[in-house]
């Protein structure tokens, strides 16, 4: 192996390092709060919300106000206030830090730009094209992958779900008689 190749496969690894390093971990999805009180725990005044309420309405607005007995929303007809009986369901948009699409850029620009040096470096035994190549083009590719990020919404996720009013389960037993079967269906139902 020529010692450009193996300064070239050496920068490819300590690429490939960094990325991994660097790249944040996956949050772990939180439950949806069961308790009406609990809710100003996670979410604040301000936050976009789509609320269903008992008639399974769903409805988008702006939390105007959160207190234990009802949620007001603004930007729903002037201002709507939900009584906390009939919400079954909040949800809300994930929020995404920018900062792995800035990461995730950055290391394909670097990887890509360290393969654009080599291709220039033409068989001579500058590193420092290589490196100038992939921070150029890491810089571009960080730029690239934090507007990515920055454009995608979240997805919605479930903040609070009221919880089962009389819940119960159902068995039935049905038989099942053909000239060819004799048995017995069973469901349950929760």
């Amino acid at each position: 192996m020529t010692a450009a190749r193996s300064r070239m496969v050496t920068a490819f690894r300590l690429a490939a390092t960094i990325i991994l390093a660097l790249a944040p971990a996956v949050a772990a999805a939180q439950e949806p709060v069961a308790s009406f009180e609990l809710l100003g725990k996670r979410l604040h005044v301000g936050d976009a919300v789509w609320v269903t309420d008992a008639k399974g309405r769903e409805i988008k607005g702006r939390i105007a106000a959160i207190d234990p007995s009802a949620l007001t929303l603004y930007g729903v007809q002037g201002g709507l206030t939900i009584p906390a009986g009939d919400v079954r369901v909040i949800r809300d948009r994930a929020r995404d830090s920018p900062l792995d699409g800035t990461l995730i850029g950055f290391g394909g620009g670097f990887v890509t730009g360290l393969a654009v040096g080599h291709s220039i470096d033409e068989g001579g035994n500058d590193a420092g094209n290589y490196l100038t190549a992939g921070l150029m083009m890491g810089g571009i590719g960080a730029g690239l992958g934090a507007l990515v990020d920055w454009l995608i919404p979240g997805e919605k996720r479930d903040v609070y779900r009221a919880p089962a009013a009389g819940a119960s389960a159902r068995l039935s037993l049905a038989p099942i008689i053909t000239p060819r079967t004799k048995g017995v269906r069973v469901s349950l139902v929760f």
